[in-house]
């Protein structure tokens, strides 16, 4: 059983623009224990869900700017936190973590615990890296798929030189400042707020094993342990003919050229209205949140 801790629910009272009611459930954890897993649960529940996928070092309060808006066109909204992230549970040890645990935590929660289909997914950062995983393990509970600033690595090809600083300052600086990450990650400058609302879920080192070690686990090498399941995600992905749409933004140079991985090569990516969000970071979410809505929101009125 793995050594977890909880962050204190006060720590997330009164936060910007997350006034959304917590919901619950328990997963396996892999090692004869369960765990709490965090979701967000807005809008009507007999609609066809939309499931935002958060990445690293952020968790379910990156949505907030984008709950609003899909809620309002008369989306169900379904935003977890990753394990070790936002209201969910954190494993203390960082060898509790792996790319092919945050998975089998997420299918969980999405395909056991939610029982959902219909599924329209965005993913960003490590949101797509896991929930691309969760389509192709799963297509037929998908209705259409978005990504941005994301991406399916197989270690076969090079990582951005941008990732690999920050593969590398993620394990090696003394100090690591979640709320300040993400400032350096957007072009908006995040108010005092903001950034204490990005820290809220780690109110000391000892919740960050997870953040620390997940971006390490990128497969960087085509001998990583996730590069053959991540190939042969790729080959369900290539043939998936259901609406798919990349949104990358124009101003983050972790994926920036990352949409021509699936352009072209994705089946259902041929004929879809593919877009450049201008003036958004790494975290588009963040900068340019109530657009890329409205362009979800779209996406799923074509049908």
């Amino acid at each position: 059983m793995m050594e977890c801790v909880r962050t204190p629910d006060e720590r997330f009272e009164n936060l910007p623009g997350y006034p959304f009611a917590p919901h619950y459930a328990e997963v396996a954890d892999g090692d004869g224990g369960t765990l709490r897993v965090h979701y967000l649960d807005e809008g009507p529940a007999d609609a066809p869900p939309v499931l935002l996928l958060h990445g690293e070092p952020a968790w379910s309060f990156l949505y907030r700017h984008m709950i609003p808006p899909l809620v309002e066109a008369g989306h169900r909204v379904i935003v977890p936190d990753q394990v070790g992230f936002g209201r969910s549970d954190k494993p203390t040890k960082a060898d509790d973590y792996s790319y092919a645990r945050h998975i089998d935590w997420m299918s969980a929660l999405v395909f056991d615990r939610l029982d959902l289909r219909d599924i329209t997914f965005f993913g960003q950062d490590w949101g797509g890296l896991i929930g691309l995983r969760l389509v192709t393990a799963q297509p037929d509970r998908f209705a259409r798929v978005a990504v941005g600033n994301t991406g399916l690595p197989t270690g076969d090809g090079p990582m951005s030189e941008a990732f690999m600083q920050w593969q590398k300052f993620s394990q090696e600086a003394p100090e690591f400042p979640i709320g300040t990450i993400i400032q350096g990650a957007t072009i908006t400058d995040l108010s005092d707020d903001v950034v204490a609302g990005y820290d809220a879920p780690f109110p000391d080192d000892t919740y960050k094993a997870g953040a620390r070690i997940w971006p390490s686990y990128v497969p960087t090498t085509p001998d990583d342990p996730e590069a053959g399941p991540n190939r042969e995600a790729w080959k369900v992905l290539l043939a998936f003919d259901k609406p798919f749409l990349c949104c990358f933004s124009d101003g983050d140079p972790v994926t920036a050229g990352g949409e021509a991985a699936f352009i072209g090569r994705v089946a259902g990516a041929e004929g879809q209205p593919h877009t450049t969000i201008e003036g958004g970071g790494h975290f588009l979410q963040e900068d340019k949140g109530p657009e890329l809505a409205a362009l979800l929101n779209t996406f799923i009125a074509a049908g």
